[in-house]
């Protein structure tokens, strides 16, 4: 075990009933774990959710964290993301100030190199969607700076641990899709 301090990513399956999150954010809380991220939602099965969650510490703090939620009822399972090859998202919607001409065309050039949308226009003001890995959409957010961020919320990172590669009648592997 590594004594470093890091950021974990952790998914938990958990029933779909009410109290679920109030009580595992409450017992994370009351030993002082702090939750950087989190985001909630319905899985494939519409009785379970699935909470994925952020947590800074070294690996003794994970395993504390693991240990304590997998004693929770509701709890069905606890995967430690970030120990495995996944692919993360983080999702943005901003309100930023955008006077029609040569500021909206700039803000609007920078959306297109982000891979972003804009999913709403106002007379002085367009609202962007952006998403992908957490440095991507921090970067576009340093860059709307300038212009005046009006509104922002995120929804904190949601992660899936990536299909298990096939080996393929050479020898190689089946090539994936990008991240």
């Amino acid at each position: 075990m590594s004594n470093t301090v890091q950021r974990h990513v952790l998914s938990a399956l958990v029933q779909n009933v009410p109290g679920v999150l109030a009580h595992i954010s409450g017992m994370l809380a009351s030993r002082g774990y702090n939750i950087d991220s989190l985001a909630v939602g319905e899985t494939e099965d519409n009785h379970l959710s699935r909470m994925t969650f952020v947590v800074v510490g070294d690996d003794s703090v994970l395993e504390q964290v693991g240990k304590q939620l997998e004693k929770i009822v509701t709890v069905v399972q606890v995967v430690d993301v970030s120990s495995r090859d996944f692919v993360e998202r983080d999702l943005l919607l901003m309100k930023v100030k955008a006077p029609a001409g040569n500021t909206r065309s700039e803000i609007r050039e920078l959306v297109d190199i982000f891979r972003g949308k804009i999913v709403d226009v106002g007379p002085q003001e367009i609202t962007v969607e952006i998403s992908g890995r957490e440095n991507k959409v921090q970067a576009f957010i340093e860059r709307m700076r300038p212009y005046g961020i009006t509104e922002l919320v995120r929804t904190g990172r949601i992660a899936m641990v990536r299909s298990k590669t096939e080996h393929n009648a050479s020898g190689g592997t089946e090539a994936r899709g990008a991240s």
